[in-house]
């Protein structure tokens, strides 16, 4: 078994599990704008998610010879571990809860609005005995607040913008925008490559392209408040506040649940259960979604979603891209403490920018929304350094 020892190594596996993370909103994000509906992109999504679980534990955690203090993957699946492993699968299904609630968000608030994780890096400070310093940690911590906070106002500033811009249209483009929001828009087919479901092409930034945006998009959110995105991110950032702590039950016992003599469970172990739940869980909720669908979506089947190869490849991407993103920051977390960890979660710092560049979000905005922009991603810049720097050394 694999197992990083060094605080560098450590720093460098959060990295790449920020770089990841942030990169899969934006392209489940990319697909709902072009028109295809979230369960089958989760689905799809759902499927790689697992395989990177099920890849990690076969190559990290079977490297080496396993021993009685640190056996393999295939050791400690037959071994008396059930405590440590129920600890991992219920922090599988709160994550599973709140990316899947997520996606629907992002749709109403956008990809700068980030959930407030303060009670996780908290809880994972004192479970893990205190290895990350806590005069470095918790200035991190306050940092990532006044980010979060600058995240809500770029978006309740953005909104305004829109609004503006949305009051230049002709009464017969008002009449056909309200037309739209109530959901009569049908279901449209898109081309992966350029993603485009209209003859003409407008500019970002502009009362048209929001406007064709809204044509094309799965999720309808013209003539709906923001409080629907709002409380939905509420809800998500409870649950992504709760499956890490659970997860450093999992592979640390600081409760002593397991049998004396059973070694803990190996993070590749741990993530492997996780993963396993998360799986299951996402499953059940998005094929009852395709014949029960929320937010007003069309109805759709398990054989509609068989056929609809639209975008598939990149829906499977985002579940590798999300899957090895969260077995590296359990890694790293593992290494370097927990908490220190949670600096991963500033998704917005990269999910902004595939936002700008991908979407062209934030285009001819007010000069108001710029400057909070620019505020929001320095705080964050400044918080994933400050949280890492907390790094500590697991004995």
């Amino acid at each position: 078994m694999y197992v990083i020892e060094s605080k560098g190594g450590a720093i460098v596996c959060m990295l790449l599990a920020l770089f990841f993370l942030g990169t899969w909103p934006a392209i489940m994000t990319l697909l709902e704008r072009r028109g295809r509906l979230p369960q089958h992109t989760y689905l799809d999504y759902s499927i790689t998610n697992l395989l990177a679980a099920v890849i990690i534990a076969l190559s990290f955690g079977e490297i080496g010879k396993s021993t009685p203090e640190t056996p393999n993957f295939l050791v400690q699946l037959s071994q008396d571990n059930w405590p440590s492993v129920l600890f991992a699968m219920a922090g599988g299904i709160v994550l599973s809860l709140g990316n899947l609630s997520t996606q629907y968000a992002w749709a109403f608030v956008g990809l700068s609005v980030t959930e407030v994780i303060t009670s996780s890096t908290t809880m994972n400070y004192f479970l893990d005995d205190k290895i990350n310093r806590a005069e470095i940690l918790f200035p991190g911590v306050a940092c990532f607040l006044i980010a979060v906070c600058l995240g809500s106002a770029v978006h309740s500033s953005n909104a305004a913008d829109n609004k503006t811009k949305l009051k230049t249209l002709s009464s017969d483009q008002k009449a056909e925008v309200k037309y739209v929001s109530f959901g009569y828009c049908q279901y449209v087919s898109f081309d992966v490559e350029d993603g485009i479901a209209s003859t003409e092409k407008a500019k970002a930034g502009t009362a048209d392209f929001l406007v064709q945006l809204e044509k094309r998009r799965a999720i309808k959110v013209f003539g709906k408040g923001t409080f629907i995105g709002l409380a939905i991110t509420f809800f998500a950032g409870i649950c992504f506040s709760l499956f890490s702590p659970a997860f450093n039950l999992a592979t640390n016992d600081q409760w002593k649940t397991l049998k004396e003599g059973v070694p803990h469970l190996a993070v590749y172990t741990a993530f492997f259960y996780f993963s396993v739940s998360c799986f299951v869980i996402a499953i059940i909720l998005n094929v009852t979604f395709l014949y029960r669908p929320v937010l007003n979506l069309p109805r759709t089947s398990f054989t509609a979603y068989v056929n609809d190869w639209n975008g598939r490849g990149w829906a499977l991407l985002a579940g590798l891209l999300c899957g090895f993103g969260n077995g590296l920051q359990f890694m790293g977390g593992q290494a370097a403490g927990y908490a220190a960890a949670d600096a991963v979660q500033a998704l917005p710092l990269v999910s902004t920018f595939w936002g700008i560049l991908l979407f062209g979000e934030y285009r001819r905005s007010s000069r108001r929304t710029y400057i909070l922009l620019v505020s929001m991603l320095f705080m964050f810049i400044v918080a994933v350094a400050i949280l890492m720097a907390s790094s500590g050394h697991r004995k």
